[in-house]
């Protein structure tokens, strides 16, 4: 990393393994993940993150998720003034 880099958490959440229950939803105390307003190949209304800014990477949503449908990052760059 060079000066003035922060590494910046974000989440990536499988849109067809979710099965729609928003324990993910429930558990982000940063609003960040939502229920799409669209439906997944298996008819369920999936998790999608709103902002990936609002991000804190606690990985809450992760442990929240019963079909093991996210994944917590850290690894995206974004250079600060």
């Amino acid at each position: 990393m060079g000066k003035g880099d922060v590494s910046v958490p974000y989440i990536v959440i499988d849109e067809e393994r979710c099965k729609g229950c928003g324990l993910c939803v429930a558990a982000c105390a940063k609003k960040a993940i939502e229920m799409a307003k669209v439906i997944n190949r298996q008819g369920y209304f999936y998790a999608r993150q709103t902002n990936r800014d609002l991000c804190s990477g606690c990985r809450l949503c992760a442990v929240a998720c019963p079909d093991v449908g996210i994944q917590v990052f850290g690894k995206k760059k974004r250079e600060v003034p």
